[in-house]
């Protein structure tokens, strides 16, 4: 059969999870469909969801089947869709159970298929964790689940906007548990997949590295904790010793300060709520989420499932379209 005349061999295929049904995902899918991209989106979804969202917020985006053989631009307008049916249908704003294992089976096939190289990169919309959790598999987020499925000793999260990089040692747990969860060996190992990472995909030579205390103006020399006398310090000196350009611990609450910030490449913080409000913040509808350490390259929103924007045509679809350009450079930097 003679290829189309969209046929593009040598671009990056992206998949698209659409994430929760019932959330905002399968219309960020739709509406990114409509933009142009140096690459192939397809998008892993039930058609008849993406269809009826369709309809809902008035989108006119012709969907194709996905065709594995060859690779075919993007064209504005149309999305390829890999084809997976839905447990029950999904309403709008109206979170269902049943389709749980519907959001895993999406997300195993995008995995499966990054590893296998089919697609050169994942971009995931949201997902309700407490729904996957309620269904009966214990879920913590995408960032860990990647790690697992991938068999990634670990992942790390980012944040980006671009500019600013916001990486943490600990991702979902409760802040109770977070002092425990952090260790020297932790710490260095994270450091290190940050700044392999760093160099690897954004051509830093030298990354340099803030890493944040944990606790009020770094511990105070002991006096508000001394979690940085006993792992921080000790850890970025090991790092330093290795090469890597770590500086710290620094207050987490000056670090962001424009002229300090300037002086790094990346923030490391402790936990999730000390860097990444920060990032959302300066750049909430352009911020995109990056896992590092792993074999394929993840990009997602920085944004929840928004269930009450679902099938309205009111949610903001520019962390999706930032987190799909970045994919394409990523995985061409990686090429």
């Amino acid at each position: 059969m003679k290829p189309s005349s969209n046929s593009a061999p040598d671009l990056p295929r992206i998949a698209l999870t659409c994430g929760e049904p019932a959330g905002i995902g399968p219309e960020l899918c739709l509406a990114v469909a409509g933009e142009e991209f140096a690459c192939e989106l397809v998008c892993l979804a039930d058609r008849e969801l993406l269809q009826e969202r369709a309809r809902a917020i008035k989108a006119s985006i012709k969907l194709l089947p996905y065709e594995p053989a060859r690779r075919r631009a993007h064209t504005p307008g149309t999305l390829a869709v890999y084809q997976h049916a839905l447990a029950t249908p999904s309403i709008a704003g109206i979170l269902d159970a049943r389709n749980a294992a519907f959001v895993l089976r999406i997300l195993d096939r995008a995995i499966d298929g990054a590893l296998a190289h089919e697609f050169d990169a994942i971009v995931t919309a949201p997902v309700h964790k407490g729904l996957i959790n309620d269904a009966g598999t214990p879920f913590t987020g995408h960032t860990e689940y990647l790690a697992q499925r991938t068999h990634a000793p670990r992942a790390v999260m980012m944040l980006t906007n671009g500019t600013l990089r916001v990486a943490l040692v600990t991702t979902h747990l409760a802040l109770k548990d977070v002092s425990a969860a952090i260790t020297v060996a932790s710490l260095c190992e994270v450091l290190e997949i940050l700044h392999r990472d760093l160099i690897a995909r954004w051509a830093l030579r030298t990354p340099r590295i803030a890493v944040c205390g944990l606790n009020p103006h770094a511990g105070e020399g002991g006096h508000l904790g001394d979690e940085e006398i006993r792992v921080i310090a000790p850890a970025v000196a090991r790092m330093r010793a290795r090469g890597i350009q770590a500086t710290g611990p620094v207050p987490a609450d000056t670090v962001f300060v424009p002229q300090i910030l300037a002086q790094y490449d990346a923030v490391l913080t402790m936990y999730h709520d000390q860097g990444l409000p920060v990032v959302k913040h300066a750049s909430f509808e352009n911020a995109v989420n990056v896992t590092l350490g792993l074999p394929i390259v993840r990009t997602s929103v920085d944004h929840g499932t928004a269930l009450e924007l679902a099938g309205s045509g009111r949610a903001d679809h520019g962390s999706f379209r930032a987190a799909v350009h970045l994919a394409i450079t990523l995985c061409t930097q990686r090429q």
